[in-house]
């Protein structure tokens, strides 16, 4: 792991006569093979007077083909495939279709005028899921209730399954089996020779009153950039081959709502909390991009556009950064290919909405079951927001990934989890740094995590006095 590898680049010598220039040992940093993929993922030509019915349509059209085969493999050749039009009432069959889940403890428009109409407004709720939930599937042309051995609350609108049973009397359809599209194929991992790490680090919060997130978040690049530590730490620091920032690199407060309401002969001597943020992030991304490749992904309080596929930051928002080739400024959703091994991932956006219309227990249940499913964000654009894609769905998986992660959790998590035909994925759901101090580092050549952690003065529990870095 790496701390054991920074033992091997050499012992203590904090305690030692500090070495001349000449004597002073020099770290080479890896430089992996690196290649782009989120292409798909990059809005050209915006138009937004479509209607949504379209990206429903193309995930249908797109994800009918895999189910039918993944159906026929489950429930045998001869299986009957129908479409909702053809049901017979009483016949076994299958059906693929679009999983609607219709909930009275939605959001809904209504809680925004309820002061203007005088209704009572919906209580805050981190769940949204009830006993008299409804699942519906629909096709093309029709709709139909379902029953049966269908978990209800563990699933969410928007998801493409297969289901076996068959109609009754009164309409509804009463499902014995279900499948979903299961891991797509994955390209084999090359074998690599050494440890090499990517860093990935999310939820960095710039622009907040907390300063000890800011020590901690200096901690952190001083370590990367081998300002911190002994040499054999340094070395182990230049193991580190990529950073990934993965979303919410502003602080919640920067984003003030009330200042577009407000005269602006009141704010307009008040520069917003982002300007500064910005320049700190421009000035931290300085110190990395001159000593290691980093990859920035937008979050939801980044400023760029709200709705996924989240655009990259705007160049001009980092001038300093932004003159070094070693910056990629990449979209949300992520994927990448660093050493033969494919990174996929997200800021979170779709992994905390799945959490609050569902009963997944956790981040790492919600990239689970997206995998499972063959798709990063089923509920957009229903309860999420997205582009309204028209001919196709960028966010279908078309091939495994050997790394599947998520930003903004609130701990971190990690699990490998394996397909049908032998896939590997490890998942890995990365913490909020500016309430945790903790980053993760994924081995390439193992595919292990670990964290790695920076406490200060005030950053963990009140009775701590010491400042530790721990990996």
């Amino acid at each position: 792991m790496f701390s054991d590898l920074s033992l091997q680049r050499g012992g203590s010598s904090l305690l030692r006569r500090p070495a001349s220039d000449d004597q002073a040992p020099v770290f080479e940093r890896l430089s992996p093979a690196y290649a782009a993929g989120s292409e798909r993922f990059r809005v050209g030509e915006r138009s937004f007077g479509r209607q949504y019915a379209h990206i429903y349509a193309a995930r249908l059209m797109q994800m009918r083909p895999l189910l039918t085969d993944r159906a026929r493999r489950k429930w045998g050749s001869g299986v009957v495939i129908r479409k909702l039009c053809d049901l017979q009432t009483g016949e076994q069959c299958c059906i693929v279709g679009t999983l609607f889940k219709r909930m009275e403890l939605q959001p809904s428009i209504l809680r925004e005028i309820s002061e203007e109409h005088n209704l009572l407004p919906q209580p805050a709720r981190a769940k949204h899921i009830s006993a008299s939930d409804e699942l519906i599937l629909e096709d093309e042309l029709q709709r139909i209730r379902l029953e049966g051995r269908l978990d209800r609350d563990r699933c969410v609108t928007g998801s493409v399954i297969a289901i076996y049973g068959a109609e009754r009397n009164d309409g509804k359809f009463t499902v014995e089996d279900f499948c979903w599209a299961d891991l797509p194929v994955q390209s084999p991992r090359p074998p690599l020779s050494s440890d090499r790490f990517v860093l990935l680090a999310s939820g960095l919060g710039l622009g907040s009153s907390r300063a000890d997130s800011m020590l901690g978040l200096q901690l952190l690049v001083d370590m990367v950039t081998g300002q911190l530590g002994e040499p054999g730490e340094q070395g182990g620091a230049a193991a580190i081959a990529r950073v990934l920032l993965a979303g919410n690199l502003l602080s919640q407060s920067t984003q003030d709502k009330d200042a577009s309401s407000k005269p602006r002969y009141l704010t307009k001597k008040t520069p917003p909390g982002s300007v500064e943020a910005v320049r700190l992030l421009d000035e931290l991304l300085l110190q990395l991009v001159a000593s290691v490749p980093v990859d920035v992904m937008p979050g939801q309080s980044d400023p760029t556009n709200y709705t996924l596929p989240q655009q990259p930051l705007h160049r001009c928002l980092l001038p300093l950064a932004s003159a070094y080739p070693t910056l990629q400024l990449t979209p949300n959703p992520y994927q990448a290919s660093i050493d033969g091994v494919r990174f996929l991932g997200t800021s979170g956006q779709n992994v905390s909405d799945i959490l609050r219309f569902s009963s997944l227990g956790g981040p790492l249940d919600v990239l689970e079951e997206t995998l499972r499913l063959g798709h990063l964000a089923p509920t957009a654009p229903d309860t999420l927001g997205c582009y309204p894609f028209y001919q196709r769905d960028p966010f279908i998986l078309d091939e495994c990934p050997h790394v599947y992660f998520s930003g903004s959790a609130p701990t971190l998590r990690s699990k490998v989890i394996t397909g049908p035909d032998g896939q590997e994925v490890l998942l890995v759901a990365v913490p909020e740094f500016h309430s945790t101090q903790t980053a993760a580092l994924v081995n390439l050549r193992t595919l292990d995590c670990q964290p790695i952690s920076f406490s200060a003065f005030g950053a963990g529990e009140e009775e701590e006095s010491e400042m530790n870095v721990s990996h």
